[in-house]
């Protein structure tokens, strides 16, 4: 009996370390794939409703079904964000193919600032030396457009024989945590909650801030408008500054240029306009959406963006929501000694 049980034990962890070995090792050969496979699993949570749809509503193949939200997944996101990674390559190549373009804008700002407050911001060698930075930069920005090619085939993979398999995968892992069947499956209720939430509202924050930016630059006499609002887009994902990275250095600029009714305009515009359109926009979505308190966003989009790249927009703060979400857990079966029908009941 001693023996059989040595050998139990000396099985269940030869066979955990085998599991935790292949397991890591597996993790760091995807790695470069990491963005395609996250993006394939938030384009899933967003489209699973509508396979289910299909499929037991509809009664279609599931490959069918997964072929058509497959095409639809493409045409709503993956091309409208390869036209604006392809508006930024574009860009980019015309400072690596021509900088000395980049040069006589530089010193053109840089002369207008000494002619008007005596004081020569750049010289000729600090110039040629940020044209250098600026190069490099282009360059390997241009070489990681192959690995977003890379990894869109990834996220396409992967999603198909998600949509395929998608009861199976979604049975399984509810069946791999450590709770009964009734927090399981108000885990991953919350976790697809918080996905849909962050890759819906994020965005669409997103949009909204950089199409009423743009509205500004428009108006305001900004040079490449519709490059700076689609860059607003993206400012909107950093925390605590977001759009005034792009607006403010615009007024700037437009003040160096001698516009200052325009640069005054722009600065109003950004501050009483494109700012408070965020907490308007947010105030929104909180009643449609997971009600996922700002500091969480904030903390998880510093958190993310790190570990997971552009991803970790969505999975930075899905991970401090579900640190969150667990230590509720915690609290209310062990320290409150709740019922699980109360577990998830908020407090009051």
């Amino acid at each position: 009996t001693r023996m059989q049980s040595f050998k139990e034990l000396y099985w269940r962890y030869s066979l955990f370390v085998l599991i935790l070995g292949l397991g890591v090792t597996i993790f760091i050969e995807l790695t470069p794939f990491l963005g395609g496979v996250l993006g394939a699993m938030t384009i899933y949570v967003l489209l699973r409703r509508q396979m289910r749809y299909l499929t037991v509503r509809r009664r279609w193949r599931r490959s069918l079904a997964a072929s058509v939200l497959l095409v639809e997944a493409i045409v709503c996101f993956l091309i409208p964000l390869s036209g604006i990674v392809w508006m930024f390559v574009d860009k980019v190549q015309d400072f690596t193919l021509d900088p000395q373009s980049l040069i006589s804008s530089i010193r053109h700002v840089s002369e207008q600032i000494r002619l008007r407050i005596g004081y020569d911001l750049l010289q000729d060698s600090n110039i040629s030396s940020m044209v250098a930075v600026i190069t490099r930069f282009g360059q390997a920005f241009l070489q990681g457009i192959f690995s977003f090619g890379v990894n869109i085939v990834m996220l396409l993979f992967v999603l198909y024989f998600m949509l395929i398999g998608g009861t199976r995968m979604e049975n399984y892992c509810r069946a791999m945590l450590p709770f009964n069947a009734t927090v399981a499956r108000n885990v991953t209720n919350e976790i697809y909650m918080i996905v849909r939430s962050n890759a819906i509202g994020i965005p669409l924050i997103a949009v909204v801030q950089g199409s009423i930016a743009y509205a500004g630059y428009l108006v305001c006499g900004v040079p490449s408008a519709l490059f700076w609002g689609v860059v607003t887009c993206f400012a909107t994902i950093l925390p605590v500054v977001g759009t005034a990275l792009v607006w403010v250095p615009l007024a700037a600029y437009l003040a160096v240029e001698g516009s200052w009714g325009a640069a005054v305009g722009l600065m109003a515009y950004g501050v009483l306009v494109v700012t408070q359109s965020d907490n308007v926009i947010r105030f929104i979505l909180q009643k449609r959406m997971a009600d996922t308190h700002p500091l969480v966003t904030i903390l998880g989009v510093l958190i993310g963006l790190p570990l997971f790249g552009f991803m970790g927009v969505i999975f930075g703060p899905l991970l401090l929501a579900m640190f969150v979400f667990f230590v509720h857990i915690f609290k209310r079966k062990y320290l409150d000694g709740a019922e699980t029908a109360r577990l998830f009941v908020p407090d009051r």
